[in-house]
């Protein structure tokens, strides 16, 4: 007997929910995810002091180098950015090409800053703070589910804290067998956290696609991640 329609669907769904754990692409966007908080703090900072200094200087006129500087310096980075989720995401971003260069170094300075590219470039590097700490959450929340999943092999384990007013209320597996009834609980939640990884990741790319890429060119085919 053939299997019906409505069991081919719900073995397909079943295979999309738990398919993400054996997908390649899933731990190439957990990479992403985990280094996206570290490289927007830094980038967070050397924009803040770039343009903070260079707005002070500017009655010097040496500010103006300053936040120039700064601005050409986010398309160092987001060259960067464009080659790390090439590498990491299932997109194809190509290079922009917008660039007018001069026969001088004004002209060829002018050209760069009003290349669409640099402002777009500089765009995803400020959004790439927020970008990490969204990741932070979604890491956290999948640390946690791997923390419940392991708990039969390090009880007592405290799953969470949080105080109310001035009472401190705390969650702590304390014997086996509650170690062991975590173990399902927390591979239910490791899943909702791959899920949503590969959902911020996906945002991710498309947000880099947008502000990385070159303005109006079709992206290609999405890589598949096997």
């Amino acid at each position: 007997m053939k299997p019906s329609t409505e069991t081919t669907r719900f073995d397909g769904h079943v295979a999309d929910v738990l398919g993400v754990v054996a997908e390649a692409q899933t731990y190439r966007n957990l990479l992403y995810l985990i280094l996206a908080f570290p490289l927007g703090v830094l980038y967070y900072v050397a924009l803040t002091i770039g343009f903070a200094f260079g707005a002070v200087l500017t009655v010097f006129l040496v500010g103006l180098a300053v936040l120039v500087g700064t601005v050409l310096g986010t398309r160092v980075l987001a060259r960067f950015e464009r080659w790390l989720a090439n590498t990491l995401l299932p997109v194809t971003i190509r290079p922009t090409d917008d660039v007018r260069v001069g026969d001088t170094t004004w002209t060829t300075l002018s050209g760069y800053l009003d290349a669409a590219s640099t402002w777009r470039g500089l765009g995803f590097v400020a959004l790439k703070f927020w970008v990490g700490l969204v990741a932070v959450v979604v890491l956290s929340l999948l640390v946690s589910a791997l923390g419940l999943v392991t708990a039969p092999l390090h009880y007592p384990h405290q799953v969470l804290q949080f105080s109310i007013n001035t009472e401190t209320i705390t969650w702590t597996l304390d014997t086996l067998p509650e170690a062991l009834l975590a173990v399902p609980v927390g591979l239910v939640f490791t899943l909702v956290a791959l899920h949503l990884a590969n959902a911020v990741a996906y945002v991710a790319g498309r947000i880099g696609t947008a502000l990385l890429g070159e303005a109006g060119l079709d992206e290609e085919p999405l890589r598949t991640g096997n």
